[in-house]
């Protein structure tokens, strides 16, 4: 395999395009409203129509618009990149129909809309465009060049070089910047090295790998290998959660693919270079979202975080030098290398750069994917592109980061999206999940819920996340009973600052951020629900 040969394929797959191309979504969220029925009816139709020669109908993945699925966009019609929206089974022979001029009276979305319109799809541009399980739909997008210009034309150095120019840090939540983490794993000695992607997405209300994983496989494995000929890795492993099966079967599909054309394996493009990729399912744990967790889970262990150092770069899977990124991560490699990093730079903010995926959703009228530039005004995601508060209502606060972030109210969505104001603002970016409030919503309640969530998903390894999140819980279970007092809410900032400056990884450090930020934001409707301390129980009688 050369690139001469990726040309070929691309130009024959490109000439076997036909006229008009009917773009099924079948993501996991179109595919549970029966899209896997509507593409066979759409095959079906078209040939009782006669227009075989004319129609394909398409498999793509996630087309971002999830609130109004499923999804039928249209190309080469009159109306290219129309989209048809709520389509049912029975829909099917309206809309080839269309294409010939017929009558459609079916619900159509504008692709000029402001949810599409104010978007930058980097990560997300081949999403509900190509066909997430034929490897030549990706390579006629011009995949796996960057990967053959990266073993042919670039030393490791250089690569690594591209990377850290860029400004890429880490979309996993922390922020890490990419460029230094690839070089310490790179200057690790060790004759042995490992590529970890972690897929383990599990804040509530997220799905941004998992779009990824489903709607474009290639992007990601050619991000991990570009990656293992930048640090000296040949064996890669994908961590994905077993909730996420769709993802997995596109993935084992997607790596036979690549070896069968010796994308992955032994002497890809015929150079000295060796990588494979296995993919591993983890059983929900949220903590093995935690790079130590999600290690020891890969080696077949029970995952529970270990203290750092040594870090990962250092001594990672069974003692090597591993170099773990998430999803969106490794998806942005390729662009990066295809374009260059001083293209990449230019987008965003100065500490900030790129773009960022986020899953928008909760009370908003338009939820789905959106990949927008860093440094967008929260306010633009959530009342332009989501359209604000349905049924006339009003935003609240907006919850970015997920159990390990925090509630920004209103008077702030003018805050810019970069790690370091959602910070100041006691939240984090997270892996990107967005979950937006409106006015009917209880503050304190929702914190409740997060809290609830981070309690059941303590491993329990040390002691103030497993008990400390427990009590915390039942503070607040307390005060939602309006049976606590101030002494009651005094408590639990107190257990807040404990748990987030004594837990061992993570999990337990970030866990009373909901808390804290409701707090910071909405303590009045904590005091609104605590009893004065005259009226309290009185304590329960201490034995003799």
């Amino acid at each position: 395999m050369q690139l001469d040969d990726l040309q070929t394929i691309a130009e024959k797959h490109q000439a076997s395009r036909k006229k008009f191309c009917l773009r099924t979504c079948m993501s996991a969220g179109c595919m549970s409203s029966q899209a896997d029925v509507i593409k066979k009816n759409l095959e079906s139709e078209v040939k009782t129509q006669g227009l075989e020669a004319d129609v394909e109908v398409r498999r793509v993945g996630c087309m971002g618009f999830c609130g109004q699925g499923p999804l039928v966009g249209v190309d080469g019609h009159a109306q290219d990149g129309e989209l048809f929206e709520h389509v049912k089974p029975e829909d099917a022979p309206a809309v080839v129909r269309s294409l010939t001029g017929g009558e459609c009276a079916l619900e159509r979305g504008d692709p000029h809309h402001p949810f599409f319109a104010k978007q930058l799809r980097i990560v997300r541009a081949n999403g509900g465009i190509i066909d997430p399980e034929r490897i030549e739909d990706y390579i006629a997008a011009g995949g796996y060049v960057a990967l053959h210009n990266a073993l042919t034309e670039l030393t490791p150095a250089q690569v690594i070089e591209q990377i850290t120019r860029s400004g890429l840090r880490g979309r996993g939540g922390a922020g890490f910047p990419t460029g230094l983490k690839w070089s310490t794993v790179a200057k690790s000695p060790g004759a042995k090295k490992y590529i970890v992607c972690n897929g383990d997405e599990g804040d509530p209300g997220a799905f941004m790998d998992r779009s990824i994983l489903e709607s474009d496989p290639h992007l990601v494995l050619e991000g991990m290998a570009i990656a293992a000929h930048a640090v000296g890795a040949d064996q890669g492993f994908l961590y994905v959660r077993a909730e996420y099966p769709l993802a997995i079967s596109r993935l084992n599909l997607a790596i036979k693919q690549a070896k069968a054309l010796g994308l992955l394996g032994g002497a890809i493009f015929e150079s000295p270079f060796t990588f494979n990729i296995d993919i591993r399912i983890g059983a929900g744990a949220f903590v093995c979202g935690e790079e130590t967790a999600l290690m020891a889970s890969v080696e077949g262990k029970r995952g529970t975080p270990r203290p750092r150092p040594p870090f990962p770069a250092e001594s990672g899977l069974w003692g090597c030098p591993t170099l773990i990124n998430n999803v969106e991560t490794f998806a942005n490699i390729a662009p990066i290398l295809n374009r260059g990093a001083d293209w990449y730079a230019s987008l965003g903010t100065e500490k900030s750069k790129g773009t960022k995926v986020f899953a928008l959703t909760g009370k908003i009228q338009n939820n789905g994917l959106i990949e927008v530039p860093m440094g967008i005004p929260l306010r633009q995601i959530v009342e332009e592109m989501g359209g604000g508060a349905p049924d006339g209502g009003s935003i609240k606060a907006v919850q970015t980061g997920g159990p390990s972030g925090g509630c920004i109210p209103a008077q702030h969505l003018d805050t810019p999206v970069d790690y370091e104001s959602l910070v100041k603002l006691g939240s984090i970016m997270g892996s990107g999940g967005m979950v937006v409030m409106d006015d009917k919503t209880n503050m304190v309640e929702i914190a409740k819920f997060y809290m609830e969530f981070c309690m059941d998903e303590s491993c329990g390894k040390c002691i103030p996340c497993r008990t400390g999140t427990v009590q915390m819980f039942r503070l607040l279970e307390k005060i939602t009973a309006r049976q606590a007092t101030a002494a009651d809410l005094a408590k639990l900032e107190e257990l807040c600052d404990m748990v987030r400056a004594t837990s061992l990884c993570g999990l337990g450090q970030t866990a009373p951020n909901p808390v804290l930020s409701t707090l910071r934001f909405f303590r009045h409707e904590y005091e609104e629900l605590l009893q004065s301390d005259a009226h309290a129980a009185p304590p329960p009688a201490t034995p003799a």
